[in-house]
């Protein structure tokens, strides 16, 4: 019998996948995921049908690199791939020769890039935490507006809330989510001791 999948950690889900090769569980795993990494390609392509797309490329893309490589940090690791992904989009965009970037995996060698990735994945881990936070329309709203790109009419439909509710879920969530993550990071970030 199959393990219930959605309370399984990330580290679990990689594991099933790494023994079994089904792609059910990379599913799983990224469908945890979906919503922050469209923040992330949303903050650099500043486009949300680029960044859609964006959210699509990472994920073949990701599926593709576990075949061949074994991640330990998946959320972090996640974050880079797609950042340089967007990256790379944006050098594309200006015409510029694609220098810097590299397909290549990074590798948790330097004690800096350990650093750097763990401030990721904390950032990604409050707003997931943050996300569940929201009162539950704004919570429904949200993520039907951005991760399912349903348009104000349609989760009006939906939902039964009328379009105005459903603008102003949303527009409260999204402001609500960004005020919850800055005082989760500075509650982290000034509270080392405790």
């Amino acid at each position: 019998m199959k393990p219930n999948s959605s309370t399984l950690t990330d580290q679990e889900l990689l594991q099933q996948f790494y023994s079994d090769q089904n792609n059910e569980w990379l599913g799983v795993l990224l469908q945890r995921y979906t919503l922050l990494l469209l923040g992330v390609c949303m903050k650099y392509l500043k486009n949300e049908e680029e960044a859609r797309d964006a959210v699509q490329q990472v994920f073949l893309k990701v599926i593709q690199e576990l075949q061949k490589y074994k991640v330990a940090y998946f959320k972090s690791w996640l974050y880079m791939v797609a950042k340089n992904h967007c990256l790379m989009k944006i050098r594309e965009r200006q015409g510029k020769q694609i220098v810097e970037i590299t397909d290549r995996i990074p590798l948790l060698n330097e004690e800096k890039d350990k650093k750097q990735l763990q401030e990721e994945d904390l950032t990604m881990e409050l707003m997931t935490e943050s996300l569940k936070e929201l009162n539950k329309e704004q919570q429904q709203c949200v993520t039907l507006f951005y991760l399912e790109k349903k348009s104000y009419q349609e989760i009006s439909e939906t939902t039964g809330f009328t379009l105005l509710q459903v603008k102003s879920y949303i527009q409260n969530g999204k402001r609500n989510l960004k005020l919850l993550i800055e005082k989760k990071l500075s509650l982290k970030n000034g509270d080392h001791g405790r």
